[in-house]
């Protein structure tokens, strides 16, 4: 991290500021910026991180919806890596700063770079925006809302009516005043039929996939579904990436550079506490030399012109804080977060009674074991809105009834909030040491013992050291409901191996295995063409040379 104010080349460095100047200048904007813009883009990044975690049980699709895949980390951090990655950091660095020698002219490579992570951050970007789009549609149109009495209505895009549970039935009961699909107080609302079936329709359009069939010479080639956000998405990114190349303003760097921070807490991650540990500390040794012992980093960091850091002006001055900085720790950051998920859903396991009965050739011998029950997931995608609908004014946390929230959304998170205290005395302590001495700082010095730090000392409080110590992303972790011995305080002390899920989610779901394959046979086989081509309503005896179709989501309403 670096301010415009200290020069690292300068041969006569200024001395050091009282430090009580140095906490005043905190408050400047750019200061300000760099620290809730770090902050809030790894909060915002850990949670679009979340997936299922191994103690949780897949989530059963409902009738009619098809099963999601679910997503994966497209690199996870192994102990290679701690070597591996400050090596190839270096390479790049180094080479970047002989290549701005040999050029004269950085607007050269400026120009290529910009031009390249033009492109390359559309990926980030779209995501980003992806994500924001989900949630904005999740608080205009959510599946679920809490009146003032704290009991919580559904809305159901099939029937097109709202609904609550009867405590003492389990029933659902229709609620015939409330004929939209609008929460709270919009519930109220008395509008025309008119009105009410376009709302209908723009939450069907907004919420439902639609359908894209290519079809050339009668034989169906492409078939996906997309949603509008998707479009959206990519449409919003590509414009955003074009005005970036040919205006080149700082916003819109800054746009990108935190798109991409986003899109690479989805994408990587260590697989463990201690892998990402020795990670940051190998990267913290690699930031230290680069700083202060070779004149490479902040050389190439004031000369190129790239949606590679964040800078932040203002009329006192300017600061900038790279990418790095916030995606090394920020990984590890993400993997606390889903840590406390894995945590939340383990306190939910139950363990069920089953018998087991042991042939010989003359007994047949009964035991009473105990299974292990996994909670199924509840995905945190759409439940945002939710859990904005179903949290009473002045409150932090959901109604009870809005269980999918609370899952989703307002699980205890102790680990995740420890490494968000650790990064911002990190941060601090940055901030003020560079301006105290008036000189660029590695910012990985003090972020990472700050946040490595408060996550084992949490962990150290709470006991829990050999669970971090065992936790791991890497599947081993995932299994099915096994069969386990209990003591008399009912606590497991011994767990027989079960099956990774991995290798039995085929088995388990043939019938969905069956449709898939029916799916990718599609163009292919001649049957599962023909029944994509007579839902479009083709001329029989008829060849269709090409076609290009799009089905759209509709909503039936049938009330009055």
């Amino acid at each position: 991290m670096s301010s415009e104010d200290g020069l690292p080349n300068v041969a006569d460095i200024p001395p050091p500021s009282p430090p009580v100047f140095a906490f005043a200048r905190l408050l400047e904007p750019q200061y300000l910026l760099v620290i809730f813009s770090a902050l809030g883009i790894i909060w915002l990044g850990a949670h679009g991180s979340l997936r299922r975690p191994p103690s949780a049980a897949p989530s059963k699709p409902k009738k009619g919806e098809k099963k999601r895949e679910e997503e994966k980390f497209v690199e996870g951090l192994v102990a290679s890596d701690v070597i591996r990655f400050p090596l190839m950091l270096a390479a790049v660095l180094i080479g970047l700063y002989y290549l701005i020698h040999w050029l004269q002219d950085p607007a050269i490579l400026n120009k290529v770079l910009r031009y390249y992570m033009s492109i390359m951050s559309i990926a980030g970007l779209s995501t980003l925006v992806g994500d924001a789009l989900d949630n904005v549609t999740s608080l205009v149109f959510p599946t679920a809302w809490a009146d003032g009495r704290g009991q919580v209505h559904y809305i159901d895009s099939d029937q097109c009516c709202q609904y609550v549970i009867d405590k003492e039935t389990g029933n659902q009961v229709v609620i015939k005043e409330k004929t939209t699909p609008l929460p709270g107080r919009f519930s109220h609302l008395r509008l025309s039929r008119r009105a009410r079936e376009l709302i209908w329709e723009l939450r069907s359009l907004f919420t439902e996939d639609w359908t894209f069939r290519l079809v050339i010479y009668s034989r169906l080639l492409i078939k996906m579904e997309l949603r509008l956000n998707d479009m959206l998405r990519f449409s919003i990114a590509g414009a955003v990436a074009l005005a970036y190349h040919w205006l080149g303003w700082d916003a819109l760097s800054n746009l990108l550079s935190l798109a991409m921070c986003y899109f690479s807490f989805l994408m990587i991650s260590p697989t463990s506490f201690t892998i990402g540990s020795m990670v940051l500390a190998s990267l913290f040794v690699y930031d230290v030399v680069m700083v202060f012992y070779t004149p490479f980093m902040i050389a190439v960091a004031k000369s190129i012109d790239a949606p590679i850091k964040l800078v932040f002006t203002s009329a006192k001055g300017a600061s900038m804080l790279g990418l790095g900085d916030i995606v090394v720790p920020g990984m590890l950051m993400a993997l606390a977060l889903r840590f406390d998920l894995y945590q939340y859903y383990q306190r939910k396991t139950t363990l069920q009674p089953v018998q087991l009965a042991t042939e010989t050739t003359t007994t047949t011998t009964t035991t009473t074991q105990h299974r292990r029950v996994k909670a199924p997931y509840v995905d945190t995608r759409g439940q945002w809105g939710n859990r904005f609908w179903t949290t009473p004014l002045g409150c932090f946390s959901p109604v009870r009834e809005a269980t999918d929230a609370i899952s989703a959304t307002a699980f205890p998170k102790p680990y995740f909030y420890a490494s968000l205290v650790g990064y911002a005395v990190g941060m601090l302590v940055t901030l003020v040491i560079m301006l105290v001495f008036n000189h660029g700082q590695p910012a990985l010095l003090y972020l990472v013992p700050g946040v490595t730090g408060s996550l084992w000392l949490t962990g150290f409080v709470r006991g829990e050291i050999k669970d971090m110590w065992g936790y791991t992303e890497d599947g081993s972790l995932d299994t099915e409901d096994v069969v386990v011995e209990v003591d008399g305080a009912g606590k497991v002390v011994k767990e027989s191996a079960g099956k990774r899920r991995d290798g039995d989610a085929e088995e388990g779901n043939k019938e969905e295995d069956g449709d898939k394959k029916n799916e990718e046979a599609g163009g292919q086989g001649k049957g599962e063409a023909e029944i994509e081509l007579g839902d479009l309503n083709l001329t029989p005896g008829r060849h269709e040379l090409f076609l290009l179709s799009v089905t759209v989501p509709r909503a039936i309403v049938t009330v009055t």
